[in-house]
């Protein structure tokens, strides 16, 4: 049997017809547009805004988040046609199952439970920090004992149990809870560019681009990225420092794939589908911009405030005050990233479990609430049990090389299916086909290549362990393989 074998996208439309495995859609291109958006829009334009500017671009930092947009537009691309085309729960996995074969879906579904949970562990953790802060703010207060900083932050695995609850009961619940959400992360932003504008100064925003200068961190260790290992150290500013500050910026768009593990769930996938992914993706980027905007014009770029931009912006004119309401729109904003990410997790689990790669038993969906209830309430326990009790602040780069990764495969699989497959019906299609997917695909590992040392250490010791349970388990029980080997279609 070959580690390459397919599954055929007849079959995999037919799945998803199973009783026992069906998921109801209910999403429209509304619902997956704002589903798009609550999962891009968190930590990133709160604080990676600002210290990039400071680190990297100076106030060019929106044209960073131009071209790191542009970057992700092409990847988002391959993703609409993949999921309009064959609208199947999974995202990547599913995608380069019928395009690659089952190891490299194997990999991508490893990759992406990677991505997707432990990203919303770190999140959970950002979101605490932010929400103790906001108790603090309105006279309320957490005690610091179960907090951010202690041994075990309760206030993280509450919001996770709170949210594995609401993910349970069913997608358009969570989705109402997450448009409200949306609505005041949105809210939020939108009071804070109209009132930053009246504070801009001209002269912060002079040079727009400043001049290069050689980067501070030519040394090399684990946490150097592995680009800067091998060719030394790139200059700070100028040009250049547009391009350190895209690679840094390229993962506050990181989420809009998760639009595409819904696939299954929503009404009219062929139309809907690519509507969410680059209706999200745009509004995303028109807001990043003007906040960078906002956020140098109001204080020169060699003084910001990395790690609370926004906050000490407003601060710096003496609008104090509003970090109230910017810790009230972080809390709204990392709640739907949360609540995004741990949906996306289960979805994609949900499709490798259909397909016998992992248990089946856990894929099955709930008669009443049409979700992946076993799934979810698995996830959501381990998600809070990172949340709660591991320093995982360190970790943040493993989302970030399990997304490139399923990203760059994406895009290489789009034109080999459309080679294998010239026959099935695309109601979207990537432009200049190959010539964007491969264009993706070069972005991507090149974003990859500037992760740290460490984070490559630790995502091939990850992917040795998926190797091993897909040896020992996966490969044999696989009911593609099943099928080759008995020549018989196997039913759930």
């Amino acid at each position: 049997m070959s580690l390459v074998r397919k599954k055929t996208i007849e079959q995999s439309i037919a799945d998803t017809d199973e009783p026992e495995y069906q998921l109801k859609k209910r999403l429209t291109a509304i619902d997956l547009t704002v589903f798009g958006i609550g999962v891009i829009i968190g930590a990133g334009i709160f604080t990676l805004t600002g210290r990039a500017a400071k680190l990297y671009a100076g106030p060019g930092i929106a044209l960073s988040f131009v071209l790191a947009a542009f970057c992700c537009a092409l990847a988002a691309l391959c993703y609409a046609e993949f999921s309009s085309t064959v609208p199947v729960s999974g995202s990547a996995y599913t995608f380069s199952y019928f395009s690659l074969g089952e190891i490299f879906a194997w990999i991508i579904g490893w990759d992406l439970l990677l991505e997707l949970m432990l990203g919303a562990s770190v999140v959970s953790q950002g979101w605490s920090t932010y929400a103790a802060l906001f108790l603090d703010q309105i006279g309320l207060g957490w005690p610091s004992s179960i907090g951010p900083d202690s041994h075990v932050n309760v206030l993280a695995m509450i919001l996770v149990l709170v949210l594995t609850t609401l993910a349970t009961i069913g997608i358009k619940e969570s989705l109402r809870v997450n448009l409200v959400l949306v609505g005041i992360k949105l809210f939020v932003v939108l009071f804070v560019i109209i009132a930053g504008l009246f504070y801009i100064k001209g002269s912060n925003l002079s040079p727009f681009i400043p001049p290069s200068v050689p980067s501070p961190n030519a040394h090399v260790d684990l946490t150097t990225p592995l680009i800067q290992a091998v060719f030394g150290a790139p200059s700070a500013f100028g040009v250049m420092g547009l391009v350190s500050g895209a690679s840094l910026v390229f993962f506050a768009f990181i989420g809009f794939d998760v639009v595409a593990t819904t696939a299954e769930e929503a009404k009219n996938p062929q139309r809907d589908l690519p509507r969410g992914i680059i209706g999200s993706l745009a509004i995303c980027t028109v807001l990043y911009v003007l906040v960078c905007i906002v956020i140098t014009g109001m204080v020169k770029y060699t003084d910001i405030n990395g790690e609370a931009a926004l906050a000490e912006a407003f601060r710096s004119v003496g609008r104090g005050g509003f970090a109230t309401l910017i810790s009230a729109g972080a809390v709204a904003g990392l709640t739907t990233v949360v609540l995004t990410l741990m949906i996306g997790a289960a979805r994609v689990v949900f499709a490798m479990s259909r397909d016998h790669l992992m248990p089946r038993q856990l894929g099955k969906t709930h008669p009443k609430w049409g979700t992946p209830y076993r799934l979810t309430i698995g996830i959501g326990i381990v998600v809070a049990i990172i949340a709660g009790v591991t320093p995982i602040g360190k970790l943040e780069e493993m989302v970030n090389i399990g997304t490139l990764a399923a990203f760059t495969l994406v895009s290489i699989a789009v034109p080999l299916l459309r080679k294998s497959r010239p026959d099935i019906e695309r109601s979207f299609r990537v432009p200049w086909n190959p010539v964007i997917p491969i264009l993706a695909a070069l972005i991507c590992i090149y974003l990859m290549l500037n992760l740290s040392l460490e984070t490559w250490i630790r995502f091939l010791i990850w992917m040795v362990i998926g190797f091993a349970i897909y040896a020992l388990y996966g490969y044999r029980r696989s009911r593609v393989g099943v099928e080759e080997r008995t020549g018989e279609a196997q039913k759930a």
